[in-house]
């Protein structure tokens, strides 16, 4: 049976396709307007690759699947043959959701989607929603966090290739989990892109912090942008994944008047409503901009209509007051309103305000009643927050497993929707550090060497892991013996606790911004929000404070009492109460 191929090349006079896995037999292509070429022709043992002008052999570029790695021939892949079991999975709305970013390669030893199926019922448990898969596009090596993928349209192969993925989602969805994955726009790696040789997909005319940027406003952007579009709706579609998420997109530079992000958006949706399956595409941006996830309106009014976006300043902002640590750009968020703003009324501590990371303004309000707190993914911990340190220290062994445990209560209690970063919920004892597996040995030695600059930078020169060692990547695995033993079994208590009280008390359901209050003196901090209280201590000292006489203890991690109306908080305490809203002040006293 014939197969069909094609591949853009506009700037082309001749292209062949190289069949085989040795590429023994070649078929010319013919032009089929718009830069594209196509032939048909027998796919043999499925491998294939295109040359152009009489040059080398490259993969396709919207190939699904590179078992030989990223530099060898593409095979063919037929997604229609898996036989899924989902027909009844609707997908899982953002609202309301919460949400686990997991990486493949570390999340168990084997490193596979088959070997994580075995832990979809401990997240099931736990009690999130939604799993976020960070990038699974193929990239060089075996192990590396992805975002240096090349292969934008084909999954991993150590981590089960196509078929890994398509099992994975499903099983998910029989647990009752959604799958998002984590997509990376904005650049492609260093080692194996051959996307410049086909065509425009890149300009000088931007520059991004790995380099020229994607072409999205350029001469032939069109078909660029529709290369992103596609791959979207190939990911949602072919795979049934319930949502994407967008890295880094402050880095899309796009003078169209109809943003790529707004195009991505339209996609999403047409394939929501052509499935009947729920999706949410959410982005991670850096502009502190409420516009991403502001409604698209008509005639060009509005925002970008994304579902969601991640807020970091709320993990700035925890981080700090957690751990005290507040070099660069933690500076900002040693300001002792950082935590009682974030927590209370923005998830942007900079909404206008002056930056002085930046050193200038940064940021916009936002606005409740147009955009509500659930639009905006916080966190505790991520993999970029944690392997962006020297030596990839978990909170936990930061700051001790009291003031972790602070740390989840306040971002599960809080009115975004919360990401855990995988391990934390049992204070995982493993680092998770930076590890790359490049073949070309001066590229591997160009990225030592600047991650010890950088990290000198920070006072964090010392004992920087090398990303290329594969013990880098061992001592970032989690160990899940680890999960019933001692205080990780107490933390994973204490997550499913909160997790459970989130979904049952309708003033953690449906908290909205600004409709809270926060207070804090010295260590201790009062949130309300309703009729629910959460008390935290977070210095060396115990301490008191006074809540309605009937307030009720729910739940408590570390030394927490209640007794008439007082509630005693020892060091790196915290508790949840119910109790109804006082009016008048916040007594707080610190005992000796």
């Amino acid at each position: 049976m014939l197969h069909p191929y094609t591949v853009w090349a506009p700037a082309a006079e001749r292209v062949e396709l190289v069949l085989g896995a040795q590429g023994d037999r070649v078929e010319p292509m013919r032009e089929v307007g718009g830069g594209w070429w196509r032939v048909d022709a027998e796919p043999g043992d499925g491998r294939y690759a295109f040359a152009l002008d009489g040059g080398a052999a490259m993969p396709d570029p919207r190939g699904m699947r590179q078992p030989d790695g990223v530099h060898a021939p593409t095979a063919v892949v037929d997604t229609g043959t898996f036989a899924w079991t989902d027909d009844d999975w609707a997908g899982t709305p953002l609202k309301g959701s919460v949400a686990y970013e997991l990486h493949i390669g570390t999340f168990t030893v084997e490193g596979t989607f088959d070997a994580a199926i075995a832990h979809l019922q401990h997240l099931a448990d736990l009690g999130v929603d939604v799993i976020e898969l960070m990038p699974v596009a193929s990239f060089p090596g075996r192990s590396g966090w992805g975002y240096d993928g090349v292969g934008l349209y084909s999954v991993h192969e150590p981590y089960g290739g196509p078929d890994g993925l398509h099992r994975f989602v499903d099983a998910a969805h029989a647990h009752g989990l959604a799958v998002w994955l984590d997509v990376v726009y904005n650049h492609f790696g260093p080692d194996g892109n051959y996307l410049p040789r086909y065509g425009p997909y890149f300009t000088e005319r931007h520059q991004t912090p790995w380099g020229v940027a994607v072409n999205l406003d350029g001469p032939g952007s069109d078909e660029v942008r529709a290369y992103f579009g596609d791959n979207l709706r190939q990911w949602l579609s072919e795979y049934h994944l319930d949502g994407l998420r967008l890295d880094a997109v402050h880095a899309l530079h796009d003078d169209e008047a109809v943003h790529l992000l707004e195009e991505l958006a339209q996609v999403t949706a047409e394939v929501g409503a052509a499935t009947g399956v729920l999706r949410v595409l959410v982005a991670e941006s850096d502009r502190n901009d409420p516009a991403t996830v502001a409604p698209r309106g008509p005639g060009g009014a509005g925002g970008m209509g994304l579902d969601g976006q991640w807020a970091d300043d709320i993990h700035h902002a925890l981080h700090v007051a957690l751990t005290g640590e507040a070099q660069g750009y933690y500076a900002d968020f040693a300001d002792p309103q950082a935590l009682t703003k974030v927590l209370g009324h923005s998830p942007f501590f900079h909404d206008g305000t002056f930056s002085s990371f930046r050193g200038r303004r940064h940021g916009r309000p936002v606005e409740a009643s147009v955009t509500p707190g659930w639009r905006f993914v916080a966190s505790l911990q991520t993999h970029d927050q944690i392997g962006n340190r020297a030596a990839g220290e978990r909170l936990s062994q930061l700051a001790g497993i009291g003031r972790a445990a602070i740390g989840a209560t306040l971002l599960l209690t809080s009115p975004y929707t919360p990401m855990l970063f995988m391990g934390e919920e049992f204070a995982a004892s493993t680092p998770w550090q930076y590890f790359t597996d490049h073949q070309e040995e001066a590229l591997a030695e160009s990225i030592r060497e600047g991650r010890q600059a950088e990290f000198a930078e920070h006072g964090w020169a010392a004992n920087v892991p090398d990303p290329q060692d594969p013990g880098t990547v061992e001592a970032s695995t989690l160990d899940w013996s680890e999960v019933h033993q001692g205080e990780h079994e107490q933390m994973l208590d204490w997550y499913r606790t909160l997790i459970r009280l989130r979904r049952q008390l309708p003033d953690l359901r449906s908290s909205a911004l600004g409709e809270g209050s926060v207070a804090r003196v010295d260590d201790l901090l009062l949130v309300r929000r309703g009729e629910v209280n959460v008390l935290a201590n977070l210095g060396d000292a115990p301490g008191t404070l006074s809540v309605a006489p009937d307030a009720e203890l729910l739940a408590f991690f570390g030394e927490v009492s209640l007794r008439d109306g007082d509630v005693q908080l020892g060091p790196s305490s915290v508790g949840l109460l119910l109790a109804p809203p006082p009016t008048g002040t916040i007594p707080v006293v610190i005992t000796d």
